[in-house]
């Protein structure tokens, strides 16, 4: 056969993957009800082992590589996971009859609990100065009008969501009040004054972002501020999902945010800065990348289109952040003192200390 033959082959063998891959979906959504049914859990971890485990005996019997055929199973999984997910969400309707606030719902995480809300049945109101594209019903200010919902969303800058809680302590709505901050220490006095006034409210931390389209292996910290039923609720809103809440109270919270995010940022934004200083067109490092180094570009691209301003208040705002800040500079300097003074011995000690640690952890 000729080039011309072998490529209508081969897009007929493509049309048959995209028609089977279909077809698993329509499966997967009658698994998806079948759980509902029974009330089992969305995602079944020795299932996916078990399917990961036949695809990569089917691979070797077909004569391809074991992993490619789990990565894409995994991908195939992932899809499933989502569309289980997003369905049972809808089917739940739990906001049924219910109404939610969203003040800042107009920005990129504001408007992701919008439509994860709305998913869920409730009429969801936007309170943000900036229009927002789904077609929400909006007021320009949030204290312009009644604030008798069910549910109050903080998903606002930090500075601005410590003024809003406060102003809400002093106005007491009937709903549960929480933010969505990703530090607690700049809110901890207006939660504060809510939990003083009587105010049901919590505080919770996505720890995603807006692009989140499934929650399979996601957490979501919730902070007790007092409020039980206001923290219950909080996380009730995730139990359709395959998201992993995570409780704790706000000065863990914030100690473990300097790491987890205060110094992962800080390490992605020295590395791009110190690519940018390089005077080196980054085509041409991507044209020689390792792995490792195209593992940290991609994450560090990633962070380089986030809101500066955002990421600034997670730095600048967090108490527990200079120990972490300051370990970094220390760790940056002893490399730098190995390499520059030939110390072998030195060098190796501090890849070391960092080996004992992550493998004494993972043990």
């Amino acid at each position: 056969m000729d080039i011309t033959q072998l490529r209508a082959q081969l897009d007929q063998v493509d049309r048959d993957l995209v028609r089977l891959a279909a077809e698993r979906q329509r499966i997967v959504a009658e698994i998806g009800r079948s759980k509902r049914g029974s009330g089992r859990a969305l995602r079944d971890f020795r299932r996916e082992k078990e399917v990961l485990d036949n695809v990569r005996g089917h691979a070797r019997e077909a004569g391809i590589d074991p992993e490619l055929a789990a990565g894409l199973m995994e991908l195939l999984i992932a899809a499933s996971l989502t569309r289980q997910e997003q369905d049972t969400v809808r089917a739940l309707s739990q906001g049924g009859g219910k109404r939610a606030l969203v003040v800042g719902g107009s920005g990129r995480m504001g408007a992701w609990f919008a439509r994860f809300l709305d998913a869920q049945g409730y009429a969801v109101e936007i309170a943000d100065p900036v229009a927002n594209t789904a077609g929400f019903v909006q007021r320009s200010r949030w204290d312009e009008g009644d604030l008798d919902h069910d549910l109050l969303v903080v998903a606002t800058p930090l500075r601005a969501a410590a003024r809003i809680l406060a102003s809400l302590a002093e106005r007491r709505p009937p709903g549960i009040v929480f933010d969505l901050g990703s530090i607690k220490t700049p809110l901890r006095d207006s939660l504060r004054q809510l939990n003083a006034a009587g105010v049901r409210a919590t505080s919770i931390h996505p720890m995603f972002g807006p692009s989140a389209n499934v929650l399979a292996g996601r957490h979501v910290v919730l902070i007790d501020t007092g409020d039980r039923e206001a923290l219950e609720t909080a996380r009730g809103l995730f139990a359709s999902t395959t998201a992993i809440t995570v409780e704790m109270d706000l000065d863990e919270h914030d100690r473990l945010i300097a790491l987890v995010l205060g110094l992962s940022h800080a390490l992605n934004i020295a590395f791009t800065a110190a690519l940018a200083g390089s005077g080196i067109d980054p085509e041409r490092l991507k044209a020689v990348s390792s792995t490792t180094f195209g593992a940290q570009l991609q994450i560090a691209e990633g962070v380089a289109r986030e809101n500066p301003h955002l990421y600034f208040e997670i730095q600048s705002l967090n108490a527990h952040n200079g120990p972490a800040l300051t370990a970094l500079d220390e760790a940056v300097h002893a490399l730098l003192a190995a390499v520059r003074n030939g110390d072998e011995g030195g060098f190796v000690a501090l890849m070391q200390r960092g080996r004992d640690y992550l493998h004494a952890h993972a043990e």
